[in-house]
């Protein structure tokens, strides 16, 4: 008479630890040969960007928002059902901004991709989203990794591109001191003041500015899964 009880015991614990994996099962790294000033930047994480003044100011998101791609981003944000989808949620979210219809519920529908219970235990590495959007997008997707900082600065001028689209990945340990791997959308890019709009899918941070070289700190982490670096992906 306790198999009923056992069974949903179980079920809930394999939630948890589903739920545990905050949608990367990632661990975070330093990245191989890392340079001077990536462990400088690195080293700063200690201090949460939260703490930064720019981090959500109202009058810098509003000219963000105003931005050529941001702005077609801004009507239809669609965050995260759970923590493990924030690859698919990110794809979901370029869909949008291009004005196609699109759903993360049944973004993987027709991928090499499965869900155990409508999550993704081990999330998705940067090759494995690349995969997915190659298949769902109809776009060219390219994968960079191992970018310099000067490189990175020049994509992320790039975002206000409205023939582009890019997702990055990163590890939210150097930027907030603590968390894990983590998919989003690059929603533009400030020029005067360096600063990145990182269209967060999870509805906890949701969107938020950054300085280039702390972003592009976070992204040269190495993914546990893969034990590669992580990075960006080009769509267009």
């Amino acid at each position: 008479m306790m198999r009923k009880p056992r069974r949903a015991a179980a079920m809930a614990a394999l939630a948890a630890a589903l739920m545990a994996g905050m949608c990367a099962f990632q661990a975070w790294a330093e990245p191989p040969q890392a340079t001077a000033l990536e462990s400088a930047a690195t080293a700063s994480a200690a201090v949460s960007i939260k703490a930064f003044p720019a981090y959500q100011d109202a009058a810098l998101l509003a000219r963000a928002w105003a931005l050529p791609v941001a702005s077609r981003y801004k009507p239809l944000i669609e965050y995260q059902r759970n923590a493990t989808f924030c690859g698919p949620t990110s794809l979901a979210n370029v869909l949008h901004s291009w004005g196609q219809a699109a759903d993360q519920s049944h973004l993987l529908e027709g991928t090499d991709v499965s869900t155990v219970l409508g999550y993704l235990p081990k999330g998705l590495t940067l090759d494995e989203l690349a995969d997915v959007a190659r298949q769902k997008l109809g776009k060219s997707v390219t994968v960079m990794r191992g970018l310099d900082l000067a490189a990175f600065r020049q994509h992320m001028k790039r975002s206000n591109d409205p023939t582009r689209r890019y997702v990055i990945n990163f590890s939210r340990q150097p930027l907030f001191g603590s968390g894990g791997g983590h998919h989003s959308p690059i929603a533009g890019y400030l020029t005067d003041e360096d600063l990145v709009l990182v269209l967060d899918v999870n509805s906890d941070f949701g969107p938020w500015l950054v300085k280039t070289d702390r972003l592009w700190a976070a992204m040269n982490t190495v993914d546990g899964r893969s034990n590669q670096l992580r990075g960006l992906l080009l769509i267009e």
